[in-house]
């Protein structure tokens, strides 16, 4: 049975009015294969967090192709592609992307695996220009409300987090020029093996027994 199902291409009527219109709709057929910016969706992330290289990410295109009846088509995933982290150097400020994160893809001119691979200056891996597999991906865009953040404000910065807070250094220095507000306990030699200390459990004096002291009232 011969197949007598009907396509409807990008040609409109007025295609081949003119030697203009027919010059357009070709160059429209050659724009139309060149992979510029669009709004993807992350579906896999090689870090998830720890203290390593930038990774790569696999991003679903969240614009469906259309073909010449408005008949939407998803992409396919686009896989391996590079995402961006603040970095300079050793100094880097990490969050990597998390599936469901929404973001920006943009697409290289030339051919980027030879870089990617070697992370090194290198020839285009091919001939292929503007195409969908040398994706970058920036993210952070169009997603929920987050949970913990630094944010900038007029009247200062704020840092929240629902979970731990932790910062390590070879020394810590506070400047602060007001007071210093704990919600809660103050402890010192925590996790280091010695008898910690606390801020108001503590007492004063001399020998083992710290006698003559007592603890701290409120205030004092």
């Amino acid at each position: 049975m011969p197949d007598n199902t009907a396509y409807s291409g990008h040609r409109g009527p007025h295609t081949d009015t003119s030697e203009f219109n027919q010059l357009e709709f070709v160059a429209r057929q050659i724009l139309n294969k060149a992979a510029t910016t669009t709004l993807v969706q992350v579906v896999a992330v090689t870090n998830n967090g720890g203290i390593s290289p930038v990774g790569f990410v696999d991003v679903h295109p969240l614009i469906n192709q259309i073909d010449g009846a408005g008949n939407p088509t998803p992409h396919g995933i686009i896989h391996n592609i590079p995402y961006l982290r603040m970095q300079g150097g050793s100094d880097a400020i990490i969050i990597d992307p998390k599936i469901g994160d929404i973001g920006m893809a943009s697409f290289a001119s030339h051919d980027i695996s030879g870089v990617k691979k070697t992370r090194k200056q290198s020839n285009p891996g091919s001939r292929r220009r503007f195409d969908w597999a040398d994706g970058l991906y920036h993210g952070g865009m169009l997603n929920g409300t987050p949970t913990q953040f630094i944010r900038f404000l007029s009247t200062g910065i704020d840092i929240q987090t629902p979970h731990a807070f932790t910062f390590t250094a070879q020394n810590a220095i506070l400047d602060a020029t007001g007071n210093l507000a704990v919600i809660g306990e103050v402890v010192a030699m925590a996790g280091s093996g010695a008898t910690q200390r606390t801020l108001t459990g503590h007492i004063h004096g001399t020998g083992a027994a710290a006698a003559g002291t007592s603890i701290p009232t409120p205030g004092h």
